[in-house]
């Protein structure tokens, strides 16, 4: 790992170490403020929108300014948004710290970029899952330790060690080099993309994995509380687990093709969902979410193949477009989570093995005709 990339890993890693503290508090948090459950949902389902909308500008920007100053300030958005989100004491002032938060993830497709070029020797795919792994590292301890802090010294002083922690993330990430502009970044060749119909076809292959495998997830912890009576400390453990199985699953995965450590991710996935459906116990739980951090393991796998699409003058944008497939997937799957819940909460886990496996057919007829496909250059 070369200089600028073992960067953006320790920055990773802190980041990935404050953002975990917090986050999945959010809720509780936002309750605390007295907001009702439709507030919380549409508070949440709104930042998922506001990063959805922000992925083509960023990739969009990273292709004709430049990555390094896309990612500084992304880092930096970060630090001014959990600030305003630790000063505000009232819903109607925290809503729109938390979504302007929200739109900082428009720096995932300028990093995945830079992480892409300044790769050296490793391939495409280990690079993203390293760094990818090095945040996940953080997002191991995040957990344990916010909400311990939380508990004695209330939320807010807990947005304030946040950002504390993003502002020494920010210190490292502003050290990396700046990475030349591709000399045909000066001309838009942004709209050669909806010609490419290799590449469009791989965007709706990454749309049906992405939402089967986010499928079963949003409501896992309503189903092991309601239906097979975890308490909260266990589903935290579980929790904690999965956190584990995302990194170990990002370094093994990261040493294979990108093509067949996606379909590896999947197939984890899938086998959780089978786990869930048919078994009982805190053993096979155990197993199941140490396996679902496929599905973290295989989103930068499924970035990684981005690059044999286009070439480095459109990689931002290309990047862009499949990260917005991701988020649209992400924001579609719960809906239809809620209502197989509804009808029978065990449907969300029977349904999601099934389509995995579609899925499962599907990514590998596509990748097989795409194996041997050179690199495609735009003149």
């Amino acid at each position: 790992m070369n200089r600028n990339l073992l960067l953006i890993a320790l920055s990773l890693f802190t980041w990935g170490l404050g953002e975990s503290a917090y986050f999945p508090l959010i809720p509780l948090y936002l309750q605390k403020l007295e907001a009702n459950p439709f507030q919380i949902g549409a508070i949440i389902g709104g930042f998922s929108l506001v990063g959805s909308i922000s992925y083509l500008p960023g990739g969009y920007l990273s292709d004709r300014i430049g990555r390094r100053p896309m990612i500084v300030a992304g880092w930096a958005i970060g630090v001014i948004a959990t600030f305003l989100m630790a000063v505000s004491s009232r819903l109607e002032f925290f809503v729109p710290a938390y979504l302007f938060y929200g739109l900082s993830v428009f720096v995932l497709p300028p990093m995945n970029s830079y992480i892409t070029e300044a790769r050296g020797k490793l391939s495409t795919g280990r690079a993203l899952t390293l760094t990818s792994a090095f945040y996940n590292l953080g997002a191991i301890v995040g957990p344990l330790f916010g909400g311990k802090f939380a508990d004695v010294f209330g939320f807010r002083l807990l947005f304030f060690v946040a950002t504390g922690i993003y502002i020494i993330s920010t210190a490292i990430v502003y050290f990396i080099h700046p990475q030349p502009l591709d000399e045909k970044s000066k001309d838009d060749h942004s709209n050669r993309l909806l010609a490419n119909q290799k590449f469009l076809m791989f965007l709706v292959v990454l749309f049906f994995a992405m939402f089967t495998m986010y499928l079963p997830q949003p409501l896992a912890s309503n189903y092991l509380q309601n239906q097979q009576n975890l308490n909260l400390t266990q589903i935290g453990q579980l929790y904690s687990i999965n956190a584990l199985g995302i990194v170990i699953l990002n370094l093994v995965l990261g040493h294979t093709d990108p093509r067949r450590g996606f379909l590896l991710g999947q197939a984890a996935v899938g086998i959780f969902a089978l786990i869930l459906w048919r078994c009982t116990g805190m053993p096979w739980f155990i197993l199941a979410f140490f396996l679902v951090g496929g599905f973290r393991a295989a989103r930068p796998l499924a970035v990684a193949q981005v690059r044999s699409f286009v070439s480095p003058s459109i990689m931002g944008i290309a990047y862009g477009l499949a990260d917005t497939v991701n988020a649209i997937a992400m924001i579609l799957a719960p809906l239809l989570a809620g209502i197989l819940y509804d009808i029978n909460p065990s449907w969300i886990f029977s349904w999601s093995f099934l389509a995995i496996l579609l899925s499962l057919i599907l990514a590998s007829l596509v990748t097989v005709t795409q194996k041997h496909q050179p690199l495609v250059e735009y003149r």
